[in-house]
């Protein structure tokens, strides 16, 4: 539900970006709805999905889901069900924002860059640390996603069970007047998205090594706190200028011109699964 949500709050497309999600449309042979084509895409392909279907293939090379979600969202339940070797196809799209497909007569390389958005269960029976499931085959589980794969995920989020009395329609009731719309939201980001383009030209996301050293700037002791909590994380050079690039997006939200230890604190805190597979990797050693 949360995921289908998305395109709503996202900020709409450019002409641009519109036509080029279009043409794909087009060569998969797609109804087009003018009505709303500025609204930004949203596939969600099954998890026996073959590679060939996620990124496209053939012997007259035809774009797969991630074209089709070029300039939108892919969501993938269930993701451990996927077969590995599918959900590393996507590493290098998730990175280059296109993919080529190489036959012996023909050679097409096709856009997609999309935003990835997947949900999972945490153990093989859903729950995690209520004695369900044992810490191997919890382990077991979560090692059918590999670590370059999940390097890759910029943000990773557990979603607890909700507390007892949270169904009740008193609760939802009161809540719903405090809560913001899906309009509200896109005001938001829309706001965010525009103070990055302002600054850089490009969203935070985008940003090369060279960009993220020149607009995600640290003072000296928040560099030092950052680079400790990598360590001991154990997380990568490119899970280190996520990190920062989260923290600049953080920051621009909330309309402040330097990332300050709060904003760290709250990137770092959205590394749920890097949190998870080392807690259970130290239980072994």
């Amino acid at each position: 539900m949360l995921a289908s949500r998305l395109p709503g709050i996202l900020h709409e497309m450019t002409e641009q970006e519109a036509l080029a999600t279009a043409a794909i449309k087009s060569i998969c042979h797609q109804q087009i709805d003018f009505g709303s084509w500025l609204t930004r895409p949203f596939r969600a392909p099954h998890h026996t999905a073959s590679s060939a279907a996620l990124v496209g293939g053939g012997s007259q090379p035809q774009p797969g889901e991630i074209s089709l979600a070029h300039n939108g969202v892919l969501f993938l339940d269930e993701l451990p069900e996927y077969e590995r070797k599918v959900l590393d196809v996507l590493r290098e799209p998730m990175e280059s924002g296109e993919f080529t497909i190489s036959r012996a007569m023909h050679k097409q390389t096709f856009p997609a860059r999309f935003q990835l958005v997947a949900a999972m269960n945490p153990s093989p029976t859903g729950f995690y640390n209520d004695n369900r499931s044992t810490p191997e085959q919890v382990l077991r589980y979560l090692n059918r996603l590999s670590g370059p794969f999940l390097d890759r995920i910029d943000i990773q989020i557990e979603v607890a069970r909700l507390p007892k009395g949270m169904w009740s329609n008193s609760v939802n009731n009161g809540s719903a007047n405090n809560n913001e719309t899906s309009a509200q939201i896109r005001q938001r980001v829309q706001k965010c998205r525009q103070r990055q383009i302002n600054r850089q030209g490009k969203p935070n996301a985008h940003l090369g090594s060279a960009e993220v050293r020149l607009h995600c700037k640290l003072s000296a002791e928040n560099n030092e706190f950052l680079e400790l909590a990598v360590e001991k994380l154990g997380l990568s050079t490119r899970a280190h200028h996520k990190i920062l690039k989260i923290s600049r997006t953080i920051a621009d939200i909330k309309a402040i011109e330097d990332i300050k230890h709060e904003h760290l604190i709250e990137a770092l805190s959205y590394r749920a699964m890097d949190r998870l597979l080392r807690h259970l990797t130290q239980g072994f050693n």
